[in-house]
């Protein structure tokens, strides 16, 4: 009878474990609840990994590369293929520990698939890429938590939250943060503090509904008043099937994305989340070192002075060898100064086999920083502005605030004796001139020739970094430097506008100050040997000439002919004589497309017009790249365009032969700074 009684009991108990079983896998699952992911039966794709605390690591500190996590099967969110999709709540506890610098964000998801091999990592969250961007096809709902600021992405700060939809462009977004109960007050909350952060998502089926709330880990009860509220109908968007997830798309610097606990609940709120059996985070920064009982023994007066002796022998030795030069006004500015010694080891010595290039502003470095284990580029500078040391290093940390994708991140910086070192993000494939100009170097001769369609992302790429320099930052920006050489390419060959040495910034809506001439000749606006009143518009000068000599791969000061001829003088030529498509670069071998050819030429023309007046601002030029609005006409005749020449060549300050570099070593500066043409 016992032996009937149990084997009854097996076969309900096999039963209830395949009927579960099958349940799961037809997406009939309504609800379920993770404190901690010890052992939890979640799936995970790319980079993503359980801790042997239970937290998930999306990143794992991981360059460049996404990764994925999701609950196991399919969840039903319609009763039937037709039907509404159902109501459904969504809570999580997450954390984003950075490093010293910003990392991209993250995203929760709810998609068709889990499969994401197409997708792209920064700032697509390992969700989309550029071509299904935006694609309806893509059924994609999506809560981005979003730590940088990007601009074509139409982001609106560098820590706010999102409702995406198909696209990574969100349809309504708002700063981080929380509405207080008791005062109404928003609260902003930092995505980056890396102490952990409560976020809930609930869709209303009846009203269509989307709700987003977030609060600080303490809290555990969800504030009254949501952070956004967006009415969007996810019948279009959601399949019938779908699975949830989290997603991230780099670990760039050591930056870790973590989930501490997760709860869904489908027509039902989300189950609550058991604060106390979350896993613990680790610590942010250095561990606290144990201090050590001093241990005083009697030593022998010789072996004590020998001791003595010796010690600050190296002490001299090794002082000199890493001595900085370091003010107090400098306390200020501490997280953006690197020491002499890290930059020393970093480099290896500052070795010759490490060294990128050199120019007139100094000699640039490789090098490798030992605790990150990031690659950078040490710049040596020679600093000889009017401008005293200390407005100089503050213009220098102010423009390491800068975020763009177009833009070479500027670090910090280090001083040491009368040397000051600028510390970039490497660029690995190296300046754009290199490129242009290879044919006949020997040691360029590894170098491709770039395509068409690379030179105009180039091209447009370094447009958007000047809209976002002049207008977009906290202060007006001007590089006074655009050149083929200060444009680097980054892995995916992407333009980067860097070398911010000559840069000037103030503040928006205030007249800028006379300033002196430097700069590169051929790149030199013209009104500047005039007036001395630096513009945004001395930019856009130096950036249309930048342009005809990526579409025509000649320099600014032509040396194929047996008269010097300005490249802008020569490009108007062929304009007038209707041959324009005749001064594309002949390595392209006829193969590019006409119409972005004479686009480009005539905006190049048109940028590097001699009277500024005549000049887009750089927000027109990106009009004109977007389609927004149509080039204008270029209608100047050919003798304003010859009063370029002469401009260039007469009545420039002095020093400007203080920094011979940025003259470039084109064999006509000396010609044309003695008048001759």
């Amino acid at each position: 009878m016992m032996r009937l009684v149990m084997s009854m009991i097996l076969v309900q108990y096999f039963l209830f474990f395949v009927l579960n079983r099958a349940a799961m896998a037809a997406g009939e699952v309504d609800g379920f609840a993770f404190s901690g992911f010890a052992g939890a039966h979640i799936t995970l794709d790319g980079t993503a990994t359980i801790t042997p605390g239970g937290l998930v690591d999306l990143t794992s500190a991981h360059e460049r590369l996404p990764g994925h996590a999701f609950y196991p099967a399919p969840l039903r969110f319609r009763k039937s293929t037709a039907g509404a999709v159902e109501s459904f709540s969504v809570s999580f506890v997450f954390a984003i520990h950075p490093n010293y610098r910003p990392s991209q964000g993250m995203a929760f998801f709810i998609a068709k698939s889990m499969d994401f091999s197409s997708a792209i990592d920064l700032q697509y969250y390992g969700i989309f890429n550029t071509e299904n961007q935006g694609n309806s096809s893509n059924h994609i709902f999506a809560v981005e938590l979003d730590t940088l600021l990007n601009s074509e992405l139409r982001d609106i700060d560098a820590n706010h939250v999102g409702i995406d939809i198909n696209s990574v462009i969100s349809n309504q977004s708002h700063t981080a943060g929380f509405y207080d109960d008791s005062t109404g007050f928003f609260n902003t909350l930092n995505l980056t503090d890396g102490e952990g952060t409560l976020a809930w998502v609930d869709y209303d089926r009846e009203s269509a509904r989307i709700n987003v709330w977030m609060a600080p880990r303490s809290m555990t009860t969800r504030p009254a008043r949501p952070l956004i509220s967006a009415v969007y109908n996810l019948s279009s968007v959601l399949t019938e099937a779908a699975y949830l997830g989290f997603a991230s798309g780099s670990g760039k610097d050591d930056t870790r994305h973590y989930i501490l606990g997760w709860s869904f609940g489908m027509n039902r709120p989300a189950p609550p989340i058991d604060m106390s059996k979350l896993p613990r985070l680790p610590r942010v920064g250095p561990k606290p070192r144990s201090k050590v009982p001093e241990i005083v023994s009697p030593i022998a007066t010789g072996a004590f002075v020998l001791a003595v002796g010796v010690t600050v022998v190296l002490l001299v030795r090794r002082h000199r060898r890493y001595a900085e030069l370091q003010e107090d006004w400098e306390v200020e500015f501490g997280p953006h100064r690197f020491s002499y010694k890290d930059l020393y080891h970093a480099t290896g010595g500052f070795k010759d086999k490490n060294l990128l290039g050199v120019g007139g502003f100094g000699r640039v470095y490789r090098g490798v920083l030992p605790k990150s284990h990031m690659d950078i580029a040490v710049k040596s500078v020679s600093h000889e502005s009017k401008q005293g040391m200390k407005e100089f290093i503050a213009e220098v940390v102010s423009i390491g605030r800068l975020q763009h994708r177009n833009l070479v991140q500027l670090l910090g910086y280090c001083r040491r004796k009368r040397q000051l070192f600028l510390v970039y993000e490497y660029m690995p494939n190296g300046s754009l001139d290199k490129y242009l100009y290879h044919q006949g170097q020997d040691q360029d001769q590894d170098k491709p020739t770039l395509n068409w369609a690379q030179r105009f992302r180039i091209i447009r790429g370094i447009a958007s970094g000047l809209l976002y320099l002049h207008e977009e930052w906290e202060k007006i920006v001007i590089h006074r430097d655009v050149k083929a050489s200060n444009v680097l390419l980054d892995a995916e060959m992407n333009g980067r506008l860097g070398d911010f040495g000559l840069a000037r910034l103030y503040d928006h809506g205030v007249d800028p100050q006379s300033t002196h001439v430097v700069g590169t000749i051929g790149y030199l606006a013209p009104e500047l040997a005039c007036t001395r009143m630096l513009t945004p518009l001395a930019d856009v000068f130096a950036f249309g000439v930048f342009i005809l000599e990526v579409v025509c791969g000649q320099r600014p000061l032509m040396e194929n002919s047996a008269e010097k001829q300005l490249l802008v003088d020569w490009v108007l030529g062929h304009w007038h004589n209707g041959s324009l498509t005749q001064t594309v670069d002949v390595k392209l071998h006829g193969d590019y497309d006409v119409n972005e050819v004479c686009f480009a030429l005539k905006l190049g023309l048109l940028c590097s017009h001699p009277f500024k007046d005549a000049r887009p601002t750089m927000r027109q030029v990106m009009h004109y790249f977007d389609g927004d609005a149509t080039t204008p006409d270029i209608t100047p005749s050919h003798a304003n365009f010859e009063m370029l020449a002469m401009m260039q060549t007469e009545g420039f300050d002095p020093y400007v032969m203080s920094y011979p570099s940025s003259i470039t070593s084109h064999g006509t500066a000396t010609s044309m700074l003695s008048g001759g043409r």
